[in-house]
């Protein structure tokens, strides 16, 4: 389904600063996979996540979505088959909205709509049953204004509102951080629950190493731009927290982490 061929990226080109992250990067995934990914500050965790998605494009190379190349494709057009979950829960819904307004936005996403009123009676029950499934009592907060909500419901609706329009694939960038434990692990269940029922490809990256090993069919580690470990299938599901944590230590170390 995905793959980034042969990509180059180098930051503050031309200059004294000039750092090259990625020579050469190749990554594929393949349709229905859930890769978690891992590796120390600077490994090129994020920067994947930002090629995937259109913020960040690559000096050279190409990026294959679907058999197609996309790789000058702008981010809001990608946008249409990739959804995204931020870290920040206040980036994946409007504030100043209520919780029911933000749905009617999500629904019209892709939509051409004019001046009419966005919000339909008749989906109050499905928006309704799509919270009731979060377990945080918001079903019964469509009219709060989503900026009075804690981060974690915010991020349970962000997450919502990302698996409502048919996405081919769901980008998760470190969704659970900016949570505490409790929210983190809702989410996470959450998170897995939606990838299931709607039959996603996903890629998740995190710091948390428990969630990258109990979560998903494929664990990835990246190091300085490489991708030093990859496990899936029997070796994935065989996989202990352990037996990453020292290679982790080791390279955030390294890195000065």
């Amino acid at each position: 389904m995905l793959k980034l061929d042969n990509i180059n990226v180098s930051f503050n080109k031309g200059t004294v600063d000039e750092a090259i992250l990625f020579d050469n990067f190749n990554f594929e995934v393949s349709k229905g996979e859930f890769v978690s990914i891992v590796g120390s500050n600077g490994s090129g965790k994020t920067t994947t996540l930002n090629l995937i998605c259109g913020t960040v494009t690559p000096d050279s190379g190409a990026v294959i979505f679907g058999g197609k190349d996309i790789t000058k494709l702008s981010e809001h057009k990608r946008a249409r088959f990739i959804g995204r979950v931020f870290q920040d829960p206040k980036l994946g819904t409007c504030s100043n909205l209520t919780v029911l307004e933000n749905f009617a936005l999500a629904d019209n996403k892709n939509k051409p709509y004019g001046l009419t009123v966005a919000i339909s009676k008749k989906r109050l029950d499905y928006y309704r049953q799509l919270l009731s499934d979060c377990n945080m009592g918001l079903e019964d907060r469509l009219n709060v204004q989503i900026g009075a909500l804690s981060g974690g419901q915010r991020q349970a609706i962000a997450l919502v509102i990302a698996g409502m329009t048919k996405v081919d694939m769901l980008i998760l960038d470190e969704h659970t951080a900016a949570l505490d434990p409790k929210s983190s692990e809702t989410i996470m269940q959450l998170t897995d629950k939606q990838i299931k029922e709607n039959d996603l490809t996903a890629i998740m990256v995190t710091h948390n190493l428990r969630y990258a090993v109990e979560y998903g069919s494929r664990l990835i580690m990246m190091d300085k731009g490489k991708i030093i470990l990859d496990k899936s299938g029997e070796e994935k599901k065989n996989t202990k927290t352990q037996d990453i944590l020292h290679i982790f230590n080791e390279i955030s170390i390294e890195c000065g982490n």
